[in-house]
C-alpha cells in the first residue's frame, strides 16, 4: 500500500513569470508601483516555497532593465531564476523559456504558471495564451498586472477566462499553491502575508476592480 511522508502542497509544479517590468514603463503603466508591491511579495513566497522564477523584458537597450525593487539577490536569486531573458517579442513564452520549463516538469509535465507584470493586453495576454496552447494551468493575478491604458485590462482578463486561464490575486494563489498548512512553509509564509497585508489592500484596492468590470 502506498504511503506519504507527509503533507504535499497542493502544486507539484508552479512557475512564476515575470513580464517586462522596466524602468520605461514607471511613469506610463497604470499604478505601476503596485504591480511592483505584488512582485515582490510573490518572489518573497518564491523564496520560501523554493519556486522557480522566470523573467523577461521588452528590448531592454531602450525600456530598461527589471526595475531595481526587484533586481535583487533576495528576490530574484541565482538558484530559483531559471531565465533572466531580453526579447522582442511580446510573448514570453521563448525558446529558452519553453525548453527550461519543459526540463522542469519532466516528472509532472503540466505546470501552474502564474504571470505577473506588464502590459496586461499585450505581453501578459500573449504569454498565457502560449502557455495555455502548450498545455499548462495558467494563473493570471488581478493585483498584479497592469497597463498603459487602464480600460485595457478588464478586456484582457475577461479573454483570458475565456481562454482557460484563471485569473485570481496573489494571496489566493499562494496559499492554493500550498494546499496545506501542515507543511513546513506554512508559517514563513503567513508571516508574509501579515507583514505585506497593507500593501495587499493597496495593490488590490487600485488594481482588483479593473479585473470585475466585465
Amino acid at each position: 500500500m502506498a504511503t506519504t511522508s507527509g503533507p504535499q502542497r497542493r502544486f507539484q509544479n508552479p512557475a512564476i513569470f515575470v513580464c517586462d517590468i522596466q524602468e520605461k514603463f514607471r511613469n506610463a503603466v497604470f499604478e505601476f508601483d503596485k504591480v511592483v508591491l505584488t512582485t515582490r511579495k510573490l518572489l518573497r513566497a518564491a523564496s520560501a516555497l523554493s519556486i522557480p522564477i522566470y523573467v523577461t523584458t521588452q528590448n531592454r537597450a531602450r525600456l530598461g532593465d527589471t526595475v531595481a525593487e526587484l533586481k535583487t539577490p533576495s528576490l530574484l536569486p541565482e538558484s530559483l531564476v531559471r531565465v533572466d531573458a531580453d526579447k522582442t517579442r511580446f510573448s514570453m513564452w521563448l525558446p529558452s523559456v519553453s525548453s527550461s520549463l519543459a526540463a522542469q516538469s519532466v516528472s509532472v509535465p503540466a505546470a501552474e504558471i502564474v504571470i505577473v507584470g506588464i502590459e496586461a493586453h499585450i505581453c501578459v495576454t500573449q504569454t498565457a495564451l502560449d502557455a495555455l496552447a502548450a498545455g499548462h494551468r495558467v494563473y493570471v493575478l488581478a493585483d498584479g498586472v497592469s497597463s498603459c491604458n487602464r480600460e485595457e485590462v478588464p478586456i484582457a482578463l475577461a479573454r483570458l477566462r475565456q481562454a482557460g486561464a484563471v485569473v485570481t490575486t496573489s494571496e489566493s494563489w499562494i496559499y492554493e499553491c500550498m494546499g496545506d498548512a501542515a507543511l513546513p512553509e506554512f508559517k514563513g509564509i503567513v508571516s508574509l502575508v501579515k507583514e505585506t497585508s497593507g500593501q495587499t489592500k493597496e495593490a488590490l484596492g487600485a488594481l482588483l476592480l479593473l479585473g470585475s468590470k466585465i
